[in-house]
Parts: structure tokens; sequence; C-alpha cells
């Protein structure tokens, strides 16, 4: 064998090498991991709810059928405000576990 053959030999094989090399390091790619979402912070999903009102000792019947009406109100409005926050929780979650499949 010639000088020259041997040369261009070893020159494609390794410029082979080096094509393979690069083919694969090239695609791999890092694996993506998705950030789940934040909060959401509009419907004061994350506003804690406020106490209920007790009653004062010698309460009148007016007071004590205001406390009852001032803790229904307050009661069911953190509970609109709770549901809103599980539903978009539950719904990204599942978004969220199907973007990571």
């Amino acid at each position: 064998m010639s000088d020259r053959t041997t040369y261009n030999r070893v020159l494609s094989i390794t410029f082979l090498l080096l094509m393979v090399l690069f083919f694969l390091v090239g695609c791999t790619t890092p694996p993506v991991i998705p950030k789940f979402p934040e909060a959401p912070t509009k419907a004061g999903a994350m506003e804690q709810c406020p106490d209920l009102k007790k009653l004062q000792d010698g309460a009148k019947l007016s007071d004590v059928s205001q406390t009852i009406n001032i803790n229904y109100s307050t009661y069911y409005e953190c509970a609109v405000k709770t549901d809103i926050w599980i539903e978009w929780y539950n719904i990204n979650k599942i978004n969220y576990d199907k973007i990571g499949k």
C-alpha cells in the first residue's frame, strides 16, 4: 500500500468517526421539564378566608340574626374561592401530567 492510500483511509475513517460523534451529540437534548403554572391571583384564591364573627355575651336576637347572616355570606364567598382554586388546580395538574408523558 502506498502512503497516499493509507493517508486517505485514515482521513476517511477519522471523518466518519467525527460525523458519527457529531450526530450522536447533536441528537441528544437535555430533558425539558415543564414548570407547573403559578397559582391564580385574580380570583383571590390565594387569600385566606376571614374568621367568622363571634357573638358577644348578652347579644340581642337582632345581633344574633345579623351575625348569622354575615357568617353565612363570609362562608359562601370563601367556599366559592376554594372551589375555583380546586378546579384550577385539578385542570392544570391534569395538563401538567399529560405534558410529562
